[in-house]
């Protein structure tokens, strides 16, 4: 398989979307970020002293989305349609977020989406770093992805 973001010599350059269809594209990540349960419990609550750390996670995470095109190199600006922030607790020790995102262009925004769910488990360390140091951000994925040429895409983890 070639590498897009390669020209013939090795060198960088943005992909070329100007002959591409416009398609309906969505895209789903996921970030995982483990903690000591009682700090699962207590962001949970919204006990936090800094205060709604899930609000504020969920607001960095779509203006994080928003952003991609200026924070990784080589990505389109993208006219994103919608974009959902949303966390789950597994009832122990870990928070889960997701981030979906939706959009009308000539290309996906798998991107968008793994920035949005990053940017949105780093501001829960923010939020949460005064009674948790010792939070690790474990994993950050692509869930799933529809449209465009390449069709779709599911984890199967």
């Amino acid at each position: 398989m070639e590498l897009t973001h390669l020209d013939k010599n090795g060198s960088a350059v943005m992909v070329d979307v100007g002959g591409k269809d416009v398609t309906r594209r969505e895209a789903r990540a996921l970030a995982r970020v483990r903690m000591k349960p009682e700090t699962l419990r207590t962001l949970l609550a919204g006990n936090l002293k800094k205060g709604d750390a899930l609000a504020t996670a969920r607001i960095a995470g779509i203006m994080a989305a928003k952003r991609t095109f200026e924070l990784i190199p080589l990505c389109h600006n993208i006219p994103l349609e919608s974009v959902a922030v949303d966390f789950e607790d597994n009832g122990t020790d870990c928070l889960l977020v997701y981030a979906t995102l939706r959009c009308s262009y000539k290309t996906g925004v798998e991107m968008e989406a793994l920035t949005a769910v990053s940017v949105a488990a780093l501001t829960v360390y923010d939020m949460c770093k005064a009674i948790d140091r010792g939070m690790a951000i474990e994993e950050i994925r692509l869930l799933e992805k529809s449209g465009g040429k390449s069709g779709e895409y599911r984890y199967e983890g």
